[in-house]
């Protein structure tokens, strides 16, 4: 087991470092631009074109939405939630959620999780779920190095030393299923996909996390809330198929160690540690 089902698709990394370096070397054969091998590399005209074609290919924001925009639509139509609404560009937040309860949840959408946009992130007062949803859109990605960095290196040191409380975390985006990520869930039950609009999607990965924030003298090993705790969580899960043996169960144990706070990040799936770090001392980046 791992901090995630889904793995990096090795033959397509490996097919893309492969390209890569033809590309270093073989690109000046490409294209009517009249210049020999040495004036096209020092030209500039390749690296530019490479960033010109990266940001042509990298997901837009406006991507992202529009795929949130589809889940949360055909969660609302399918009566999983009572309503949603984008939070708009003076929120730090992305959406808020009418749950079926009344009950608030807030979402922030983050992107693959390793990078320091994870550490910005704040619980809005009204919130009485909050919710972190990485939505990943590259295929290149190593989602189990992505998670993990995510959710311990990063996640859990604002959320003790923030004393920031994050409800849950869901790993779910228009890459799942792909050929660029082949999702494990669908291995033996290949019909377990939903279609969303232009999407077909296989069961969100989700995490659940501690109803309280950890703390080394009073609260120092909260336990992961129940799926059923956390309604926008079970929500996903309803609605997309999951399975309760597929989702993880996230915990923090903290301690003083020295002048040092330190944390232990255990993740547990179907009652079975899945990855657990050591005692990492807190370094917020």
């Amino acid at each position: 087991m791992s901090v995630i089902p889904c793995c990096q698709n090795a033959e397509l990394r490996k097919k893309i470092e492969e390209f890569a370096e033809t590309l270093k070397t073989e690109a000046h054969k490409l294209g009517d631009h009249g210049l020999d091998d040495q004036e096209f590399y020092n030209s500039g005209l390749f690296r530019g074109a490479i960033e010109r074609v990266r940001g042509q290919f990298s997901a837009t924001m406006r991507d992202k939405r529009e795929f949130v925009k589809h889940v949360l639509n055909y969660m609302q139509d399918g009566g999983y939630i009572a309503d949603w609404e984008s939070a708009g560009e003076a929120n730090r937040h992305d959406y808020t959620v009418k749950l079926n309860s009344d009950k608030t949840a807030v979402i922030e959408l983050k992107g693959c999780l390793d990078g320091n946009n994870t550490n910005i992130f704040e619980r809005p007062p009204h919130a009485q779920e909050f919710i972190i949803w990485s939505v990943c859109t590259n295929p290149g990605a190593d989602p189990r190095h992505n998670a993990w960095s995510g959710i311990h290196t990063r996640l859990s040191a604002e959320i003790i030393y923030r004393e920031q409380r994050v409800d849950g975390v869901v790993v779910w985006d228009m890459v799942c299923g792909t050929l660029g990520r082949p999702c494990p869930k669908l291995e033996n039950q290949p019909d377990r996909t939903t279609e969303v609009g232009p999407f077909l999607l296989p069961p969100a990965c989700i995490y659940v996390m501690p109803a309280t924030t950890p703390s080394p003298r009073n609260n120092s090993h909260p336990p992961a809330q129940k799926l059923g705790g956390v309604e926008l969580l079970k929500a996903f899960h309803d609605c997309f198929g999951g399975d309760d043996a597929e989702v993880s169960y996230v915990d923090f144990e903290v301690a003083h160690k020295g002048p040092e706070t330190v944390r232990t990040t255990t993740i547990t799936r179907d009652s079975v540690t899945a990855q657990q770090s050591g005692p990492t001392a807190i370094r917020r980046s």
